[in-house]
């Protein structure tokens, strides 16, 4: 066999080799833009674990000279509400007593002459407790106290969820599975398959009162929602 014959082998073997690469690179690169996009929720229902709750306490009087006795009194009212508590369910370690503050105000006329004056001393005791389902009873116990001459504010209670990473992988592996699900059906209606995952974005976790669109401390149960972006690779 000549030179010629066999140069001109050698180059058509190589412009099908060429050809074969040429193709298989563009049947690669058509599949890689196959994807489709889907998205998937996965919600739980869960109940708060943590609940704090501040109770306000005062007494006033008109004379500065009352506030020695004041300030006894409100000191007696703080330890009335600490052994409500107490005896209620509530642990030493799961409330806090502030200081008492004093608080002077003056009133006085066009001509600025003293018409009255208020002295006020005010404290709170703020508590923070997992037993929550226990806050709502002892709140109302706590308001008894207003029979007894004592000036309470009863704070609204906040309820919060803080176990989120408990149920995190659960849940983004329901997303996910979900975003297959809706995937499939689209691939199905195209005529081709579901392949791995190209890419893949985490919403993010939102949690809200049961029942509410924005609010999530006001109640015990709560909703936690996330929802996942997923792009597939799509096949024959």
């Amino acid at each position: 066999m000549n030179k010629e014959i066999l140069s001109g082998v050698f180059l058509a073997t190589g412009i099908a080799l060429g050809g074969f690469f040429i193709s298989k690179t563009m049947f690669n690169a058509k599949v890689a833009l196959n994807t489709a996009e889907a998205k998937g929720l996965a919600e739980r229902r869960v109940k708060a674990d943590r609940a704090n709750w501040e109770i306000g306490f005062g007494v006033s009087g008109k004379t500065r000279e009352e506030v020695p006795q004041l300030y006894r009194e409100a000191e007696a009212q703080q330890a009335r509400i600490v052994a409500l508590l107490r005896k209620n369910g509530i642990g030493e370690r799961e409330m806090k007593t502030g200081v008492i503050d004093y608080q002077h105000q003056e009133y006085r006329d066009e001509n600025q002459n003293l018409v009255d004056e208020t002295h006020s001393l005010t404290g709170s005791i703020s508590v923070e407790t997992d037993k929550v389902a226990l806050v709502d009873s002892v709140r109302g116990k706590v308001n008894k106290l207003i029979a007894e001459g004592i000036n309470i504010q009863n704070g609204q209670p906040s309820f919060h969820f803080t176990r989120l990473n408990d149920i995190k992988p659960e849940m983004l592996k329901e997303a996910t599975k979900n975003a297959r699900v809706a995937a499939n059906e689209f691939a199905e209606n195209a005529g081709v398959k579901v392949g791995g995952i190209n890419s893949a974005r985490q919403g993010n976790f939102y949690i809200r009162d049961v029942g509410s669109d924005y609010g999530d401390v006001e109640k015990i149960e709560k909703d936690v929602r996330v929802v996942t972006t997923i792009t597939f690779y799509l096949t024959d």
